[in-house]
């Protein structure tokens, strides 16, 4: 199988995610601040001009070989893609801003890569899919409903600004929703799962929020 030349680096930071779940329980870096889309910087956010690295420590190598995209769940048509057929769907080139959780922005980020919809428009969810979970080479998940999935601006990325998306970065694709915190944009994805049902995944049941929308400053659980 293909999954037998992929190769996993490093191992979970345990401390690392042991602090971010602190964060959570104390609220740290809240303001109580929300604020409308139309302000460019989120509440208590920072603007950057680097691309700070953050993993859990388990970066994969993936051979382009080797990769593959499943695309399944709750759809009429599942696919498996090889690089080259999803390299070959109709490619796109956004600009956006990040908003990562650890109050960092960084604007103007210029991708290329497949959109959300032209994915959706190939597998064709079912009326019963509302939700959709990411699953990534190195384990990690996340989830989002359908309808923030399904959004313009919504895409699987390979390459950032005008250069293939390096691997501790997410690459060799990457998912991209610009209106909710970056730990919902999974890197190294494998599989996007179309589902009935909510899946909270990794972040999402160590205190952060179900959703993550940066203007409404949704760090960490309601009930934290």
């Amino acid at each position: 199988m293909a999954d037998d030349d992929v190769t996993l680096y490093g191992g979970l930071k345990d401390k690392l995610v042991d602090s971010k779940q602190k964060w959570a329980e104390e609220g740290r870096l809240l303001t109580g601040k929300t604020a409308p889309p139309s302000e460019r910087l989120p509440p208590g956010q920072r603007q950057v001009e680097t691309w700070p690295v953050l993993d859990l420590g388990i970066k994969p190598e993936i051979p382009i070989h080797a990769w593959r995209l499943f695309v399944d769940g709750e759809v009429e048509a599942p696919v498996t893609l090889k690089w080259d057929e999803f390299r070959a769907l109709p490619r796109t080139a956004l600009m956006t801003d990040i908003h990562c959780v650890t109050a960092w922005s960084r604007y103007d980020n210029k991708w290329e890569g497949v959109t959300a919809r032209a994915l959706i428009a190939l597998v064709k969810p079912k009326a019963s899919a509302q939700h959709v979970i990411f699953h990534s080479y190195d384990t990690y998940k996340t989830n989002v409903p359908l309808a923030d999935f399904a959004a313009e601006d919504v895409m699987l990325a390979w390459s950032w600004n005008g250069e293939p998306i390096g691997r501790e970065h997410g690459g060799p694709l990457r998912v991209v929703i610009p209106k909710l915190y970056f730990w919902k944009s999974a890197k190294w994805i494998k599989r996007i799962e179309f589902s009935v049902f909510d899946k909270p995944g990794f972040w999402e049941t160590r205190g952060y929020h179900n959703y993550g929308d940066p203007w409404r400053e949704q760090r960490y659980d309601e009930e934290d």
